[in-house]
């Protein structure tokens, strides 16, 4: 069976990066990473991609005039190799309605709670985690779901549960919560490879 080819999109360390890394390297594993492309030039996760053999490109959003020509460059960049499904990882772009239906159900996105709770524009990173202590929620989670231009409205194809403890911050919470990503982003992969979802 063909392998499912990937473009990971990252803004940072990117540690989920490496889950999918860790993951493609089992012979078993449905997909394969054929480029990484980050917005940030200092993101350490171009490294992990060059340590792994993975092209790594930069894309920054700072060097284009607006949202549309910043997306152009990031399409002229997937264009040059052969991407059955688009990764986010911690990208920290919001994309336009335009580039998302270039790629309808292609592509998908990690989100730091369990969807639909806590999602929606300006929920991200450590904002989510402040808005679930602030709510006094028992439980937070982590979701990979489909990206589409309503922001964490999209179909989720993974999800699961971290219990909220009454000493947490928001660095432990986010900790707890990552560590669930790790695990739920390859997985969902391979849910989309093996046509499960």
């Amino acid at each position: 069976m063909a392998k499912l080819n990937l473009a990971v999109l990252i803004s940072g360390s990117g540690s989920n990066l490496q889950a999918l890394i860790d993951a493609c390297k089992d012979p078993d594993y449905p997909a394969q990473i054929n480029l990484v492309i980050s917005n940030r030039p200092d993101s350490y996760g171009l490294e992990r991609a060059k340590k792994a053999g993975i092209p790594a490109f930069v894309v920054d959003h700072k060097d284009y005039a607006g949202r549309g020509a910043f997306e152009t460059a990031l399409q002229a960049t997937l264009s040059e190799y052969p991407v059955d499904l688009i990764c986010l990882a911690g990208f920290m772009r919001i994309l336009t309605a335009d580039f998302i239906n270039q790629w309808p159900n292609k592509i998908i996105n990690t989100h730091p709670a369990k969807l639909p709770d806590f999602g929606g524009e300006g929920m991200y990173g450590e904002h989510v985690h402040q808005a679930v202590l602030d709510s006094n929620a028992e439980m937070s989670g982590a979701s990979i779901h489909y990206v589409i231009p309503e922001v964490d409205q999209g179909k989720v194809i993974k999800q699961e549960t971290v219990p909220v403890l009454p000493d947490d911050t928001v660095e432990t919470l986010a900790a707890r919560v990552l560590e669930q990503e790790h695990i739920i982003y390859p997985e969902a992969v391979r849910m989309i490879a093996e046509k499960r979802t």
